[in-house]
């Protein structure tokens, strides 16, 4: 398999600016070979604006942005795209305009079949997994179904949040809404990222980087940390 996919928890790191916590691996990941990059902003109401602060951004990564909200025919744009950014926002109210716009199954085919470099960044790591079941967002909109790309097996919960001991709070924890999922019979196992991490996928190799541990959760199954460096290749085969 050609796939080639940098999914990232969250595109600003306290104390830092859009993108910069990872602006390394970006520019490791889509290399001297892509030139232009496919932005996908649906995930925000202002495209514009999204639009200009991720074409700002790579233009000082070196790489120019064409936005797919920008062109007359989106599934032209996927079939000539060098590299598909999908930036983060509404989970749901992204995947309906992906759906809407006939691109969930194109977008697959390109990264799977034509091997193009794939980022995604919170809503847009959201949907690159087996569906948006585990996103952390309001349903403000109804896409036709929760299944999202599917470029790898499981799914990911990106910006998860580890329980306060000292909060007050009496609402449910990530990890208590993440194990009611479990609940469900046939549920794949989630891939808790903190703020700081990220998943590079190549081919059949998951390497996670960045700075901050990540959670994984199987069902029936006690969780388990992973360091920054750690082998997740077994996501890729053995997501049950």
């Amino acid at each position: 398999m050609k796939r080639r996919l940098l999914l990232v928890s969250n595109s600003t790191l306290h104390g830092g600016g859009y993108l910069q916590h990872c602006q390394q691996q970006i520019q490791d990941f889509f290399g001297k070979n892509v030139k232009r990059i496919l932005f996908v902003p649906y995930a925000l109401q202002d495209r514009d604006a999204y639009t200009k602060t991720a074409r700002d951004k790579f233009k000082t990564l070196g790489y120019e942005v064409d936005s797919v909200h920008e062109t007359p025919d989106p599934v032209e744009a996927v079939r000539k795209a060098e590299g598909i950014f999908i930036g983060g926002g509404n989970t749901f109210r992204l995947l309906k305009a992906l759906y809407d716009n006939k691109l969930v199954t194109e977008i697959r085919k390109r990264v799977l079949e034509d091997g193009i470099p794939y980022m995604g960044s919170s809503a847009g790591t959201n949907v690159s997994t087996i569906s948006i079941n585990t996103t952390n967002d309001m349903p403000i909109v109804y896409p036709p179904t929760f299944a999202a790309i599917g470029l790898v097996p499981f799914n990911i919960n990106p910006h998860y949040l580890d329980a306060d001991p000292n909060s007050k709070h009496m609402g449910e924890t990530r990890e208590q809404r993440i194990v009611q999922y479990h609940e469900e019979h046939d549920t794949p196992c989630v891939l808790g990222l903190r703020e700081g991490s990220l998943l590079l996928v190549e081919g059949n190799k998951a390497t996670l980087l960045g700075s901050t541990k990540a959670r994984l959760f199987k069902r029936g199954k006690h969780t388990t940390e992973y360091e920054p460096g750690s082998d997740l290749s077994f996501l890729l085969t053995d997501a049950q």
